[in-house]
């Protein structure tokens, strides 16, 4: 089996185990935390740096970080790629800022992540009814499935619908292009600029949030953990109606102290002597 079609065939098996159907995603980081418990993050990093997934072996624990970014498709498309890594368990070559290095793992991911994000059955039902294809369908396609245009060309000229030189003809084109001559540039800024923001894991925060609330962790920690002023955290948490505990102060009778027998015997020998600078004579020291 090709790593094409191993990718593929995970990607609609994933779908169905986990009851997606073959309807367009949602939150994305949200499903992979919630379907798989992996912590995942958005990062600042490098404008090389897209993503990539770390593997503690020794606690069986697994870490996804992503760069934020004013793209949001392609912040997805990391996403998908790196949860195609965890999905085959590929923790020595999985880096997903190293994707011209056309290993087999790295062409699964590829196909995991495109089949997950636009599954065929899902656009040839989305496209019923329209058979002839324009740019104007690329763009509804992008825009429903939360694409790249690139992928979305990939995946028609896949599903027969385009030709070759069609799909190196929209793979050309750029996300914003579609959505400005297709009037959906409004919907793509917001998702530009919620792609763009730091973003902490949410067992992380929410076990930061019941620390706070338990009366031992500061609002402060939990400012600096999502990347946010301290005023905002505090009034977002006042508004939610969670507080910190107040810890009473258990203060001791001092009836329970134990004796501490005390020999001042010393003390009294040291305020006796005579000053160091003092001549025992009687006269005084040069």
């Amino acid at each position: 089996m090709s790593a094409e079609i191993e990718g593929c065939a995970a990607a609609r098996s994933f779908r169905e185990q986990h009851r997606l159907g073959v309807q367009p995603l949602g939150d994305l980081i949200a499903i992979i935390e919630q379907t798989t418990g992996v912590d995942v993050a958005v990062l600042d990093a490098g404008p090389d740096e897209h993503g990539l997934t770390m593997r503690d072996p020794e606690r069986d624990t697994i870490f996804v970080g992503v760069a934020r970014t004013p793209h949001p498709m392609r912040q997805r498309s990391t996403l998908a790629h790196e949860l195609g890594h965890i999905h085959f368990g590929d923790w020595v070559n999985a880096d997903a800022g190293g994707w011209s290095e056309r290993s087999p793992a790295e062409v699964r991911a590829d196909a995991f992540a495109r089949n997950l994000l636009l599954p065929l059955d899902g656009m040839r039902e989305f496209l019923t009814g329209s058979p002839k294809m324009t740019e104007a369908t690329l763009s509804a396609i992008v825009q429903r499935f939360i694409v790249s245009p690139a992928m979305a060309a990939i995946a028609l000229h896949g599903a027969g619908c385009i030709d070759a030189a069609t799909k190196g003809e929209w793979m050309a084109l750029s996300t914003p292009h579609l959505a400005v001559r297709f009037g959906w540039i409004d919907q793509y800024q917001a998702m530009q600029s919620d792609s763009n923001k730091r973003r902490a894991p949410q067992k992380l925060l929410a076990r930061a949030t019941k620390g706070y609330a338990e009366g031992v962790l500061s609002a402060q920690a939990i400012a600096s953990l999502r990347g946010t002023s301290l005023y905002a955290v505090e009034a977002e948490l006042r508004d939610a109606g969670v507080t910190p505990a107040e810890r009473p102060v258990a203060w001791a009778d001092p009836a329970d102290l134990p004796d501490v027998p005390i020999d001042l015997a010393a003390l009294d020998a040291d305020l006796g002597a005579p000053d160091p600078s003092e001549d025992p004579t009687g006269g005084t020291a040069p």
